[in-house]
């Protein structure tokens, strides 16, 4: 019996080869025909089933590359080139009967193989079968790094990056939102990735390759570098949801096992952050960078550095000012937060910041800040509540008396929270004279009757915590609003004096009390009698002329 007649055999019945047979059978095979066995045993499918699903498809095709080395078109026989193209389809690295160094070689063949790229945008069918073969070993790699240990040995690292950097360091295509108009995530449809079938499978696989036990940062770092760390972060900017998640977890990872590159990652971080408030006012991974930070910023030991202070000074707050801020603004409030729990003394110049910000006729980002804003009371120190509470309830004051009802709803409830009322009733005596003209105001004149029942809940809420106080400031509101209405009668009776004043000037004449005809003047100014006489000789020669004219 021949080598491939052997086998044909051990193909067609895999559940009677035992391990002994398989390894005699490879020991005895040479060149070629030792490659082709390893693809046959690696499969053990039944030969009818082979000779059924697959044709024969040569070996010249688009993957003609991805043939493991000592395999040619020559080297397989033609009788047996079916079982040759079906075995590469449905080729697998489990490598049961291979040496250690025999499995890295394949191992390397098998990432190598990976590095072929294809077309899924222009010509999306185009090389179906090839791409399914590619797929199908991005799979099996996947697998093969999971569930076996100490295959990551040195000559893996530089392939595996290359292979990542090969698949995925490429030119986005052009922004679909090139103005920078704010992402709907309910109305506006993201552009997926049209490669993402094999751009998924290499990310998971770089992920594993990243968490694996065998994994060792010291050999990586050669290779896992700034420049890579660069290219990584320009892809933050795809529209595909999917990848950014994807870098978003490869990233963090990348800044835990390398302490080398974290000052590098958030500097570049930094940058695009930068570019995005002063420039392009457009990114579409901003929302995940901040995640990446807030993680990052949970991790900085205390006390905090000098560095860590100006970026949240200088970087985060000024993303507040952004357009399409709702579109990160959950995690740019985490981060936020995460800086105050660290240094209370921070929220100072935090709150002044935000209040500078705040938007003027933009009433859903003013919500955003009124949500941002009790996230940072949640967590404040009563020393330095005492430091922002007048210009902070000046501005809730407003919020309070805001036509929007939903940006006067958001503030009335921040009656709701026990911690910040703690707050306000140990400071009652400052605070309920900014508050109470425009919650007393409003609780009468604004149009929303939900507005209505919360002003009287915190005007309820005021009078069960300071009754005198709450009296002292309804007698000053009434004092006040009758000192208005003094002024403006006063102002009302000095304008009537003026006009009884003018209406009795001897100097003006008769004509000019009379009443004026109602007929309308290009121009209201003043006239002497020169004027009118020049006016009355232009308009006598007019009329003669068009007299003239007619005749």
């Amino acid at each position: 019996m021949s080598v491939f007649s052997q086998d044909r055999a051990v193909v067609c019945r895999p559940a009677a080869v035992e391990a002994n047979e398989a390894r005699r059978l490879y020991k005895s095979a040479g060149g070629a025909r030792k490659s082709l066995l390893l693809l046959l045993l690696t499969n053990r499918l039944p030969l009818a089933q082979q000779c059924g699903d697959v044709t024969a498809l040569g070996c010249s095709g688009p993957m003609g590359r991805l043939l493991p080395a000592d395999i040619t078109e020559q080297s397989v026989p033609p009788a047996h080139s079916f079982i040759f193209c079906s075995a590469l389809l449905k080729w697998r690295l489990l490598c049961r009967y291979v040496a250690p160094a025999e499995q890295e070689k394949l191992f390397v063949q098998k990432l190598r193989q990976c590095c072929v790229l294809f077309d899924f945008l222009s010509d999306p069918l185009s090389d179906l079968k090839w791409k399914e073969v590619k797929r199908a070993a991005l799979s099996e790699m996947v697998e093969f790094i999971t569930h076996n240990r100490g295959v990551i040995t040195e000559p893996i690292y530089p392939e595996v990056v290359h292979m990542f950097a090969i698949n995925m360091f490429r030119s986005l295509p052009p922004s679909s939102n090139p103005t920078g108009a704010e992402f709907d995530p309910e109305e506006d449809e993201p552009t997926l990735e049209a490669a993402w079938p094999h751009l998924q499978l290499v990310y998971e696989f770089f992920l594993r390759f990243l968490e694996s036990p065998d994994f060792q940062p010291n050999v990586a770092k050669k290779y896992i570098d700034q420049k890579f760390v660069m290219q990584l972060l320009e892809l933050f900017d795809s529209e595909d949801p999917r990848e950014r998640d994807f870098l978003k977890t490869t990233l963090h990872r990348i800044y835990g096992k390398f302490l080398g590159l974290r000052a590098y990652i958030r500097k570049q971080i930094n940058n695009i952050f930068y570019r995005f408030i002063y420039e392009t006012e457009h990114h579409n991974g901003i929302a995940e960078l901040l995640e990446i930070l807030g993680s990052i910023i949970n991790g900085f030991a205390l006390p905090l550095k000098e560095e860590h202070k100006i970026f949240l000074l200088k970087v985060l707050l000024p993303l507040h000012k952004v357009k399409s801020l709702s579109v990160y603004h959950p995690q740019l409030a985490y981060c936020v937060v995460q800086f105050l729990e660290k240094d209370s003394t921070l929220t100072e110049p935090v709150v002044m910041a935000l209040l500078k910000y705040w938007p003027k006729t933009h009433s859903p980002k003013e919500v955003m800040f009124l949500n941002e804003l009790e996230e940072i009371l949640d967590v404040i120190e009563p020393s330095e509540f005492v430091k922002v509470m007048e210009p902070l309830f000046r501005q809730l004051a407003k919020c309070v008396s805001s036509p929007h009802f939903q940006v006067a709803e958001r503030a009335l409830y921040y009656w709701n929270n026990e911690y910040i009322m703690s707050l306000i009733s140990d400071n009652a005596a400052r605070i309920l004279p900014i508050m109470f003209p425009a919650l007393y105001r409003n609780s009468k004149s604004h149009w929303n009757k939900t507005i209505h029942g919360l002003i009287y809940n915190a005007l309820k809420l005021f009078m069960e915590m300071n009754q005198k106080l709450f009296d002292d400031c309804t007698q000053q509101f009434r004092a006040e609003k009758n000192k208005e209405k003094a002024k403006l009668k006063e102002r009302e009776e000095a304008w009537m004096k003026i006009e009884n004043l003018a209406m009795s000037n001897p100097q003006m004449s008769r004509e000019q009390r009379k009443e004026r005809p109602l007929v309308r003047r290009k121009s209201e100014l003043p006239q002497d009698s020169y004027t009118a006489k020049a006016l009355e000789t232009h308009r006598r020669a007019e009329d003669s002329l068009n007299n003239h004219s007619g005749h």
